[in-house]
């Protein structure tokens, strides 16, 4: 298929260059000229200097960029995708944004006679570039069945959750989950570091037992080597619990354990860790 991918960050230049691979036509755009050179220098294809350059013909539209206002910048804005998006086209966000944006999109494509899909990815860098990156996506079903096929290519999981807005909550979800789970870590391990346990063995016998979880496996061992100079940014961290702190107010709905570990990640920016990667909380434990 023709299509055009909007954002080649960390997670997007991974995911574009699986489309190609795969032998679809893509045309990309990133705001950097000089990443979208590079991008179509190891990976072919072609490069934009607008969104609406990159839109226009396609017949699938990713983006993923870094927030709401990055967002409406590349879609609605005068150079935007929307510009030239055209009939029956599929627009796919996979960036991290608010349900509210993803709902004020699918109506904007829609009054243009095309189809939008909120599709926020989780599994990071390594996900992206290994092509096992979990979806969750919100939208229609007719525009889902055009894109899930396409989207399997850099996929591990995907599924449609709802209408417009349903894929950002769920990322919501899963971003609340992570935060508590990397908290507990951190308390574990210097816990265990503390009353003199070795700590890598620990982890080696509870990891096979009820308290195992991804970023135990991944994670456990380079935080007790104080290494977070890799992975998911407590910058980013940051933005996404803010998203799901403002929907739960919105909501009455509590999240205690998130508002505090959210605090605790403001505590790692002032010790200048905002670019380290979010099992530095253990860092703040041992400061």
């Amino acid at each position: 298929m023709k299509v055009a991918f909007i954002g080649l960050g960390v997670m997007g230049y991974p995911m574009a260059g699986h489309l190609q691979q795969a032998g679809h036509q893509v045309t990309v755009f990133n705001r950097t000229s000089a990443k979208a050179e590079k991008w179509v220098a190891a990976y072919g294809g072609q490069m934009a200097l607008t969104p609406a350059e990159a839109a226009r013909e396609a017949e699938l539209v990713f983006a993923c960029v870094g927030n709401d206002d990055d967002l409406r910048e590349v879609t609605l804005g005068p150079q935007g995708a929307f510009q030239t998006l055209m009939v029956g086209a599929v627009f796919i966000d996979h960036t991290t944004a608010s349900a509210d944006v993803a709902r004020e999109l699918y109506e904007a494509v829609g009054e243009r006679g095309a189809h939008f899909l909120d599709a926020p990815v989780s599994g990071g860098q390594a996900g992206a570039e290994n092509g096992q990156l979990t979806i969750m996506v919100g939208g229609d079903q007719e525009a889902y069945d055009l894109a899930q096929p396409v989207m399997q290519v850099y996929a591990r999981q995907m599924r449609l959750l709802g209408p417009a807005g349903s894929g950002q909550l769920a990322k919501m979800v899963n971003q609340i989950c992570i935060a508590g789970l990397v908290q507990g870590l951190a308390e574990g391990l210097h816990f265990a570091q503390g009353v003199g346990l070795d700590a890598e063995a620990v982890v080696d016998v509870i990891s096979k037992g009820a308290a195992q979880s991804w970023q135990m496996e991944n994670r456990a061992l380079t935080m007790l080597a104080g290494k977070f100079d890799f992975g998911f940014a407590v910058d980013w961290m940051r933005k996404d619990l803010g998203i799901a702190l403002n929907e739960a107010r919105r909501q009455g709905v509590q999240l205690p354990v998130t508002a505090l570990v959210d605090q605790f990640y403001a505590e790692v920016q002032r010790m200048e860790g905002g670019r380290w990667d979010t099992s530095s909380l253990i860092a703040r434990l041992r400061k």
